[in-house]
């Protein structure tokens, strides 16, 4: 009896340990999720982070992508999309709000 005991004790430690490790904890975890889930679906490569930002329901991240590679680097198209990601780094939403070329400043 008291091993079936110790046997699902063990069981329910593991589960929640699983559990816990698929919850987003910080800003870095939410980017690296946000960013493995975008480049899945929109099939280019992430080039880096604008910004993460904490939301009621998760995170909001704004991640730069190669969309166009040209030669010169300086003429390739980039975008910069708007991820929303849950607690559990599930993505809610994604939009690209921007589109520029490598070398364009800021205005």
């Amino acid at each position: 009896m008291s091993e079936q005991r110790a046997g699902r004790a063990r069981t329910s430690r593991s589960t929640r340990s699983a559990a816990d490790r698929e919850h987003v904890g910080g800003a870095e975890q939410a980017a690296e999720r946000a960013c493995r889930s975008l480049s899945k679906l929109i099939r280019h490569r992430p080039e880096g982070v604008s910004a993460v930002s904490r939301t009621d329901d998760g995170w909001q991240v704004d991640i730069d992508v190669l969309e166009l590679p040209r030669i010169p680097d300086t003429t390739s198209l980039l975008a910069t999309y708007e991820v929303d990601i849950d607690e559990d780094g599930s993505l809610l939403r994604y939009r690209r709000v921007r589109r520029y070329r490598r070398g364009q400043a800021d205005t």
